[in-house]
């Protein structure tokens, strides 16, 4: 039986972090083996962010890779697509912009929040608010069956799917509806527990980060503001320290223990804190670090490939745009556009 295809990706932003491991990157390692996987780097996405720098986007574009090839993504396995390089995808969004109304991009939830967040307001660009017209071409292009979401990105899904049933309607049964592929996605709050991890606050460890800096981090990380010696009973729910011990130590009846006395507080006969923030921090510092060194590892060979992950690269996008060229000639045939073939 033929697999169904998945659509997912990233914007080249710069180097991925735990945040992004945890939301995205170690379900996509599992899914890889069932699905006929297609993750594409939206660097034309990412323009909407870098459109003065756009020399960024190479050596972003560069860290991504290297993060997800360190996780465990499979180039044999995987079809790692530049978007810029498919220029289908820019001739379909095109298409697709006269299917969409401007009030229903404004409605989007989505991206209300990231203009919001971004505090874009008054200077939101033409590029941004049809994002969602040029990510569902993204997805249909390549014709996936499934797209990978949370549930906060699940207005974006509903976008694409309004767009393909237009579509349909109009010209007939000819594109892929994507479904949503629906996992255990959840945020990772950041190091300053004030939201979730991101590079542009400046409260994210790093898939790449080494040994001292994510101690570091790990012992400037924000925990329960009214545990002021130690001893006071502390607060679990949304403390961060917790929160990423159940996202990565293996050993739960250890965290169970550790939350236990982290509730109680008190202090031992000699008048030491039973469980201080500093032991619960030593020992996530620890967890992590013991996560992430095979990741580093991997990835610091990889540093040492630069030709590899350019011709993974090269070879990804080849193969999807012949992917996407296939999906828009169908598009044209069923839209009568298709006057006549080029030779190549």
């Amino acid at each position: 039986m033929t697999q169904k295809r998945i659509l997912t990706g990233d914007r080249p932003t710069g180097k991925l972090h735990l945040g992004h491991y945890v939301g995205t990157l170690q379900n996509r390692v599992k899914l890889q083996y069932d699905y006929e996987t297609y993750i594409l780097i939206a660097d034309a996405q990412a323009l909407t962010d870098n459109f003065a720098t756009p020399e960024r986007l190479k050596a972003n574009i560069r860290e991504v890779m290297l993060d997800y090839l360190a996780v465990g993504l499979d180039p044999n396995r995987c079809c790692f697509v530049v978007q810029s390089m498919v220029p289908e995808i820019a001739e379909l969004t095109i298409l697709y912009m006269n299917l969409v109304t401007t009030a229903r991009l404004e409605r989007n939830p989505t991206v209300k929040d990231e203009i919001r967040h971004k505090g874009m307001d008054s200077t939101v660009t033409a590029g941004f608010l049809c994002y969602p017209v040029s990510q569902a071409a993204d997805i249909t292009i390549f014709g996936a069956h499934c797209v990978p979401v949370g549930a906060d990105q699940a207005p974006m899904l509903e976008q694409t799917q309004e767009i393909v049933d237009r579509f349909n309607y109009l010209y007939g049964e000819t594109l892929v509806r994507p479904e949503p592929l629906y996992s255990n996605y959840r945020r990772l709050i950041g190091i300053d527990g004030q939201a979730k991890m991101s590079k542009s606050l400046g409260n994210a460890i790093y898939l790449s980060d080494d040994a001292a800096t994510v101690s570091r981090k790990v012992m400037n990380m924000f925990t329960d503001p009214n545990r002021i010696h130690g001893t006071e009973p502390g607060q679990i729910e949304d403390n961060p320290v917790f929160t990423y011990h159940d996202a990565f130590n293996p050993n739960q009846e250890r965290v169970a223990q550790l939350k236990e006395l982290y509730r109680h507080g008190g202090v031992t006969p000699e008048g030491k804190p039973i469980l201080g923030d500093v032991q619960v921090k030593r020992e996530l510092s620890t967890v992590l670090n013991q996560f992430l060194e095979p990741i580093r590892e991997k990835r610091a060979k990889f540093e040492q490939e630069e030709d590899y992950i350019w011709d993974v690269l090269q070879k990804g996008t080849v193969r999807a745009r012949i992917r996407a060229q296939e999906v828009m000639d169908g598009v044209r045939s069923a839209m009568k556009i298709r006057y006549f073939r080029l030779s190549s």
